[in-house]
């Protein structure tokens, strides 16, 4: 008998060491923010400034860079990482709609105007019927291609004539220039700059690629800043946590500002 109790004791302290054990990790406090950004300058951004800023107030960034515009809402939605930094409202409102995200912005960082670059040309009056124009192919992001190229004077676009499943091309009114119009993903269309007689470029892939060393800026959209900013991004839910509020807190710090000022100019413009 007192063997079994003996044993009963032992398997007893065993259980309670195994039970100490799992509630000692399962406080362990995560400090590890992971953030999912596209490279120019976001991914510059949070490594070159946020990272330091965190570290002193004892948290660790670990920045996930993407190529492309899906993966980083994907990614953030499915809780691979904690937050994502690369886009606007109007394509994060688009995002969540059209792949039934649940996604939030929490913090509106910057905005980088649009351009069009042509190596061939060098003004808009110089640009050829039936010239051919590449813009990007998302939604949000084509639509926005179209009223720049209206507003440059190539087009005339009306964004209300696009049907919510129609294709923003819909919005076209005039093409008196019969301009060739070609669609194709974003990060991509530097690409085309020897192939294309002008590109129309997001600020960040223009800045990746260096665009500005090849061609010439003929126009620079002046955007509504509101729909145009870059923010800071979460999963509904996570708005108020702890990792969130110190990720907002040093992205929109003096520090960054300062950065953003020195090396971008008026390719990125800070908006806090």
């Amino acid at each position: 008998m007192n063997k079994l109790l003996k044993v009963g004791a032992a398997a007893l302290l065993a259980a309670s060491t195994l039970v100490g054990c799992g509630s000692s990790s399962d406080s362990s406090e995560d400090k590890t923010i992971k953030v999912g950004a596209t490279a120019v300058p976001h991914a510059m951004i949070l490594n070159d400034v946020v990272k330091d800023i965190l570290a002193d107030e004892g948290w660790t960034l670990e920045v996930v860079e993407f190529t492309d515009y899906v993966t980083p809402n994907t990614s953030l939605e499915e809780g691979e990482i904690d937050a994502n930094y690369f886009q606007t409202k109007g394509y994060l409102d688009d995002q969540n709609e059209s792949r039934g995200l649940h996604l939030v912005p929490v913090a509106g960082i910057h905005y980088e105007p649009m351009t069009i670059f042509s190596k061939n040309f060098t003004s808009l009056d110089e640009i050829e019927d039936g010239a051919t124009i590449v813009i990007p192919n998302d939604f949000d992001n084509e639509k926005r291609a179209l009223v720049v190229l209206d507003a440059a004077g190539l087009i005339s676009y009306d964004a209300t004539k696009v049907g919510e499943d129609g294709s923003p091309l819909d919005g076209i009114v005039t093409n008196d220039k019969n301009l060739q119009i070609q669609e194709v993903e974003a990060a991509t269309v530097p690409q085309y700059n020897d192939d294309a007689d002008a590109l129309v470029v997001n600020g960040n892939y223009a800045l990746e690629a260096n665009i500005k060393d090849k061609a010439n800026a003929i126009f620079v959209e002046t955007p509504d800043i509101e729909a145009r900013t870059n923010y800071v991004v979460v999963k509904e839910g996570n708005e108020d946590s702890e990792k969130t509020k110190a990720l907002v807190d040093a992205i929109t710090s003096q520090e960054v500002k300062d950065y953003i000022e020195e090396n971008y100019g008026s390719a990125v413009i800070c908006v806090f």
